[in-house]
């Protein structure tokens, strides 16, 4: 599983990048370090060691302008364009966008694009390492990585571990483990590769020691228990519809179980492709929904959905809980914000005017009213943390409880099939 000499292969200009490259990885680590990530003296090495700017051919920065129907503009960064720019950005402690709508670019004639939502990414070095010390990795440790992506993660977890682990990293998007595998091969690192839906695991390699997504999912799929031996643990991000995260560190049981902690931090990954976000349609349909239904005044603002604290990003966790198959639709003017769910065509608008804001809902479920139930006891508990809470996977059921209360419980939308059982416990 190690790298052979990086250097391999590459004609002169590669070899002046792969040089100026050594002093950037070098301060890279040292700002991971700063940052109390690279106490273990083997992540520092995989940091100082792996070139990150082998994964990324090419990204899509923000101009800050809008087009003429005010899409974001972005501007793709190459080798080719701009070698200083995108070197140096290589080596930064920041998410790379690689693609757009599940789009793959021609990085040697990428064009400038407007709109769209990110498929793919390098993430920020910082979060990549915090997955993989949250997930414990260890010499002798089988592990599924759940989202290739550009193959960097992979990298270093290789490179982590040598030849005293074995690793199996799986992408849904071909195009994108192409590319993965042209670098991690390319650099030396021998890795199992594989197209495959996260979503159900990978059966060919279990069981596994460690499960380890870098996507985010609505519900952890019970496939993953199956291939995980008893006593492995599963790292995942739990989000939905309303982009509210967490995490969770699941250690799994003989009996197909799982159990374990919320984890701190404010860390999101995109979506599992078969679980993003489905079309909402047309806001103002929504609105028609709820025209005609009586008013109240909302004891909370929309906005507090959308606070930038460490605090309010779980509060909207526990908003997503409390009405797990929601989306957010918010008006250009702000004024306006609508909870839908299309499961069961139940809406809620909010309106301000005056003093505050009015809500009004339709169809069986009152979307609002839940999220206020669970902020109203949240509140009254104190705002605790989610390290304070603990998730329970089991076939058919999966929840999300809050240690000493029973008055913060949450089910998740659990809509797969129990998987048949097998041999591996």
């Amino acid at each position: 599983m190690t790298s052979t000499d990086h250097d391999a292969g590459l004609d002169d200009a590669g070899l002046d990048v792969d040089a100026a490259a050594e002093p950037l990885r070098r301060a890279l680590a040292r700002h991971l370090a700063d940052h109390g990530l690279l106490a273990d003296s083997r992540w520092r090495r995989a940091v100082e060691t792996v070139p990150r700017h082998r994964f990324v051919p090419g990204f899509y920065a923000s101009t800050g302008r809008r087009d003429e129907q005010g899409l974001p503009v972005w501007e793709p960064v190459t080798e080719q364009i701009d070698r200083e720019r995108w070197l140096a950005s290589a080596y930064t402690d920041t998410t790379l966008i690689t693609q757009f709508d599940a789009e793959e670019p021609d990085w040697d004639d990428p064009a400038p694009r407007a709109g769209g939502g990110p498929t793919s990414s390098s993430t920020l070095p910082s979060l990549v390492l915090r997955m993989w010390l949250d997930a414990d990795l260890e010499e002798g440790h089988k592990v599924l990585e759940i989202g290739t992506g550009t193959g960097y993660s992979t990298a270093l977890a290789c490179e982590r571990l040598g030849d005293y682990g074995e690793i199996t990293s799986i992408e849904v998007d071909d195009r994108r483990l192409h590319q993965a595998a042209n670098a991690l091969y390319g650099i030396g690192y021998a890795v199992n590769l594989a197209v495959a839906d996260g979503l159900y695991g990978y059966w060919p390699h279990a069981p596994y020691d460690r499960i380890v997504a870098a996507c985010s999912l609505r519900a952890v799929p019970v496939s993953w228990l199956a291939q995980t031996r008893p006593g492995g643990k599963i790292l995942a991000t739990l989000s939905g519809w309303v982009y509210g995260s967490a995490r969770v560190l699941l250690t799994t049981a003989v009996d197909g179980t799982a159990e374990g902690p919320l984890l701190p931090g404010t860390i999101s990954f995109m979506a599992a492709r078969a679980q993003e976000r489905p079309a909402p349609g047309n806001p103002a349909d929504w609105d028609a929904l709820t025209r005609s239904a009586p008013g109240r005044p909302a004891r909370y603002a929309p906005g507090r959905l959308d606070e930038a604290t460490d605090e309010a990003f779980f509060g909207r966790f526990l908003a997503q809980l409390a009405a797990p198959n929601t989306q957010q639709l918010t008006s250009p003017d702000g004024d306006t914000m609508h909870l839908i769910d299309i499961t069961t065509g139940s809406a809620a608008t909010l309106t301000s005017g005056g003093d505050g804001y009015t809500v009004r809902q339709a169809g069986p479920l009152r979307l609002w009213d839940a999220v206020e139930t669970a902020w109203d006891t949240w509140d009254r508990a104190g705002r605790p943390g989610p390290e304070t809470f603990r998730m329970h996977v089991q076939p058919g059921r999966q929840s999300i409880t809050h240690v000493g209360s029973n008055d913060l419980d949450f089910l998740l939308p659990v809509t797969e099939p129990a998987p048949t059982r097998t041999s591996y416990h």
